[in-house]
């Protein structure tokens, strides 16, 4: 069985949670969580904002766009914090990205 895939997140990767990851209202705590076998995380707030928006079909600056707009905040900033945080999930497995189709 293979491991998940090391993704390297840029501007133009359109990640989602990978099929062994869920993210789930814990109502017992009243928190967001990750929820992959054996191993639960907690993001904060933005991280689920962020999260929410990463359904494989909008890309990391799509992602970026819409958050600087809700927000009025630079997007230059903002698209550094979403790729950080975004590698960050990546590299612990809890991420992966919708890859283009070749034939």
């Amino acid at each position: 069985m293979a491991g998940p895939r090391n993704i390297s997140v840029s501007e133009a990767s359109r990640p989602v949670l990978p099929r062994h990851a869920k993210l789930k209202y814990d109502e017992t705590r009243k928190v967001w969580v990750i929820l992959a076998p054996e191993r639960v995380l907690a993001p904060d707030d933005i991280a689920v904002e962020v999260l929410q928006l990463c359904n494989g079909e909008r890309n990391v600056g799509d992602v970026a766009d819409q958050l600087a707009a809700k927000y009025a905040a630079p997007r230059e900033a903002i698209l550094a914090d979403v790729i950080a945080m975004l590698q960050d999930l990546a590299d612990k497995g809890f991420l992966t990205e919708i890859r283009e189709k070749t034939s």
